[in-house]
């Protein structure tokens, strides 16, 4: 089959790779679609993921496709009836449901996540415990594009749930990449009033079509807090969530929040960087800090609940597309400051 493989930093190559034979309880998809994802974008650029995978390997995790092959589990089990030819969504991780964090029913934050690569590929082989505990079969109105955004927007829920955000109140979203995006469209779903900063045209007039109510353009210059306090002098905010992964905006959130709110340190900041934090100001105004990780099997769930009833449509958040053949240079651009939310991946062609 055709596949896109990561030999090392800023080194992908489109290849022949052998399909080997399926395990016991595993099933192959054929990839309907694949999409791009921020944390590929860093992959690429650093050659690898200390968690997720080792190159040279097939790598991408956001997909959606059919089934064309399964194998009995051990025992002559059925899989739980997965058949040929059934459209399905799978995650990209399954916990193990052994350890002290599921125990705990914190399976984002399992010991021993199994994680799953290689969604830039005419088809991939899903591992039996994905299989067993985070593949879902799809309406069949539910396209291919839609059901791919299950896997971020997984994450999204997660941090939802995680701020205990709800009706009337106000959030402000650092960040219009695809993350922001989904937080705005599900935070507005919930009835909140949205505010967003950041930066990127297209990506601002994004966020405002998925109803956030205030647009604050930080600009080249990105200094989030005086573009906020220039047209808000003393911020409101109930909750504010840090969609970026940059320390200067983790530190911004805390200082726009108000007295008695919410701080989520969404945003995951490169290995080894510190940040600092006014201590005065987290105790005395009584803030809440918390950060969020990754989903579980529920949100995964919930997730594409969101998607099958429409709150949120590949629509509008998939804004380019590109073959197989063309990923290299895809990733090359996005390296070099591409502003596209997501891009669609014909594995065809």
């Amino acid at each position: 089959m055709k596949a896109a493989v990561l030999h090392g930093k800023e080194d992908v190559r489109l290849e022949e790779v052998a399909e080997r034979p399926l395990a016991p309880g595993e099933v192959r998809i054929r990839i309907g679609a694949a999409l791009t994802c921020g944390t590929d974008l860093k992959v690429f650029k650093r050659g690898y993921h200390a968690r997720m995978l080792v190159p040279p390997t097939v790598f991408g995790h956001e997909m959606a496709g059919e089934i064309v092959e399964t194998r009995s589990a051990e025992g002559g089990a059925r899989n739980e009836n997965w058949r040929v030819g059934e459209r399905v969504v799978v995650a990209n991780s399954a916990p193990c449901d052994d350890c002290d964090a599921c125990e705990w029913e914190q399976h984002n934050l399992c010991d021993d996540l199994l994680f799953l690569n290689g969604a830039y590929a005419e088809s991939i082989i899903v591992p039996a415990r994905l299989v067993e505990k985070n593949l879902l079969r799809l309406r069949p109105g539910t396209a291919f594009r839609d059901a791919a955004l299950t896997e971020p927007l997984a994450c999204v829920v997660q941090g939802i749930e995680d701020s205990q955000l709800a009706a009337g109140q106000r959030v402000l979203i650092i960040g219009a990449g695809p993350i922001g995006l989904m937080f705005v469209a599900l935070a507005r779903h919930l009835g909140c009033e949205v505010a967003v900063a950041g930066r990127g045209e297209a990506r601002l007039q994004a966020a405002r079509r998925l109803g956030a109510g205030e647009i604050y353009d930080v600009g080249a210059a990105g200094d989030i807090v005086k573009t906020v306090t220039a047209r808000l002098p003393k911020p409101n905010f109930d909750t504010v969530i840090e969609a970026v992964g940059k320390p200067e905006a983790w530190e911004a959130a805390v200082k726009l929040v108000r007295k008695g709110g919410a701080v989520n340190f969404f945003g995951g900041c490169p290995a080894g960087t510190s940040v600092s934090l006014d201590t005065g100001l987290i105790h005395y105004s009584n803030l809440t800090l918390r950060a969020s990780f990754h989903h579980t099997p529920r949100t995964i769930r919930r997730a594409l609940e969101f998607i099958e009833s429409g709150v949120i449509r590949a629509a509008d958040f998939v804004d380019g597309e590109c073959a197989l053949s063309e990923l290299p240079a895809l990733f090359a651009r996005m390296t070099a400051g591409n502003r596209v939310v997501k891009t669609f991946v014909d594995v065809t062609r």
